[in-house]
């Protein structure tokens, strides 16, 4: 039997199973889907990978999913400032590093994923594809953990990169940055891509996914919204026009990111 704990209860952060995901002890419950047969298959894989940095799966039955729980502390919004300073950025590129370097051996053909990455990105590496700050966990100021895979797909480096940076960065103007990151942006697109280790290639080829990777976080919003979701259906009024500004930005401060990488 799992010990209760006082903190046991609803997990915050979240908006797809906001309320809905449940700790109890050391053991996190929540819902299941479709993709969860194949999303388990990846953390099952971490496991044996030797990749810690993960929940390990325990139980699945029709609607409920078990999963360890990985210690730690969530950036939910309102973002911390332990989660914006340097070193928490840089160890999110590293985190997703490490992360890729066990998914590179994942056999991924014959399952069904909830969402499939966009082409071109589409590719054969597995990637989380919702690097949001809520589904990060830090310890002591860095990144140690990834939590929500509901998204995982096969994409590629670049494209996840670009799905990180446009929420750590984060990719959009300045009117819409209310926190220490403001002007500051390409320092930390490129302190993102410094954790990581990526090499000239791949910064360039993230800078040419930035613009799908904002689209494929707004469509996200904005269809379960259309769907009727009441928590995205608040999200999307609050952010749809911040999407497209920052699709505009993007299209405007291209040459800035690629100086920035340089």
């Amino acid at each position: 039997m799992t010990p209760s704990r006082a903190n046991d209860g609803p997990l915050v952060g979240g908006t797809a199973n906001r309320g809905r995901v449940i700790r109890v002890g050391d053991l996190v419950r929540r819902p299941a889907g479709a993709h969860s047969v194949a999303v388990h298959a990846l953390l099952d894989h971490l496991a044996r990978d030797g990749f810690r940095r993960a929940p390990a799966v325990v139980a699945l039955d029709s609607d409920t999913e078990v999963l360890t729980y990985l210690e730690g502390e969530a950036a939910v919004d309102p973002i911390p400032d332990w989660a914006l300073t340097a070193k928490a950025i840089t160890s999110v590129g590293a985190l997703l590093r490490d992360f890729h370097r066990s998914t590179a051996s994942f056999e991924q053909h014959g399952w069904s994923w909830q969402r499939p990455v966009p082409h071109p990105w589409s590719g054969n590496l597995l990637t989380h594809n919702d690097t949001h700050p809520a589904n990060i966990i830090f310890r002591d100021g860095r990144a140690i953990g990834l939590i929500d895979f509901d998204l995982a797909a096969p994409g590629c480096a670049a494209w996840e990169l670009a799905v990180a940076a446009c929420f750590w960065a984060p990719l959009h103007s300045d009117a819409d940055i209310g926190d220490s990151r403001r002007g500051r942006v390409p320092e930390r697109f490129r302190l993102l891509l410094d954790g990581y280790g990526a090499d000239k290639a791949l910064r360039r080829e993230v800078v040419e996914a930035c613009l799908d990777a904002n689209q494929w976080n707004a469509d996200i919003i904005e269809e379960a919204s259309r769907r009727g979701h009441p928590a995205f259906g608040r999200l999307w009024a609050e952010q749809a026009d911040m999407y497209a500004r920052a699709h505009d930005w993007l299209l405007s401060h291209r040459g800035i990111l690629e100086k920035a990488i340089e």
